[in-house]
């Protein structure tokens, strides 16, 4: 698990400024393995759609409407939207579970972390269930094309990543819904999934072999990273206290 991770603590900083540099190399095996673990040992990280929860009834109601106008037309059920007569959006399967399941692979697409093109791009795939007005429970499963944004923040002494989906790829909605599932799907990873920890740099000291010691705390004070040949390289500056 640990074969990508390594450390180099660089030997040119100064005595007197009291500073280093440490370098922290992760591989794309690395997180293929941490990963595996993840989903062996927990299982499917599951949320709620995040039209539920963000958004009122009035706002998800008008969403399908307007998205899906045309299955009413086709199916002769048109009602008018500014009308009181007009029937309420009850769920019509109280048994279905709107969420949204991280899964390790989806028809042929798995859930990882890449470095192409001087780029942390992070594929996740996923299945759910949508319970539109009308319809029922509709199942629906696909992938999201993320691109990762590393930050330092420096209260916290953590490096954080953050996913920005770019583009969902949808299947097995049967046409129903899609659009609206789509915009549901990229909502609920952008506000559920982040902000994601990748390393606590507190945890890194320096052990000074003299006896009484109690060590050398080292406080990070920024990084910087550059991706070559599959793996990244996180360059954190610490001053020792």
């Amino acid at each position: 698990l640990w074969s990508g991770f390594f450390f180099f603590f660089l030997a040119s900083f100064s005595i007197a400024q009291q500073k280093a540099e440490v370098t922290i190399s992760l591989n794309e095996a690395f997180f293929d393995a941490a990963l595996d673990a993840v989903f062996q040992r927990g299982g499917p990280l599951e949320f709620a759609i995040a039209a539920n929860k963000t958004g009122s009834k009035s706002e998800f109601s008008s969403m399908m409407i307007g998205s899906e106008a045309s299955y009413f037309n086709a199916s002769h059920q048109t009602f008018p939207t500014n009308s009181r007569s007009a029937p309420s959006f009850h769920s019509l399967d109280p048994e279905c579970a709107e969420t949204i399941k991280i899964q390790r692979d989806m028809n042929g697409v798995r859930t990882s972390v890449r470095f192409r093109d001087g780029k942390i791009i992070a594929p996740i795939a996923f299945t759910g269930n949508y319970n539109p007005p009308f319809i029922g429970c509709v199942p629906f499963g696909g992938w999201a094309e993320s691109l990762i944004e590393l930050e330092f923040d420096q209260l916290s002494q953590r490096l954080i990543a953050k996913a920005r989906v770019l583009n969902v790829s949808l299947n097995g909605t049967g046409g129903v819904g899609g659009t609206v599932i789509a915009r549901m799907v990229q909502s609920s990873i952008d506000k559920k999934i982040n902000p994601i920890e990748i390393i606590k740099l507190d945890k890194l000291t320096f052990a000074v072999p003299i006896k009484g010691s109690n060590g050398v705390q080292m406080k990070a004070t920024g990084i910087r990273y550059e991706l070559v040949n599959g793996s990244i390289n996180i360059v954190v500056s610490y001053e020792f206290v």
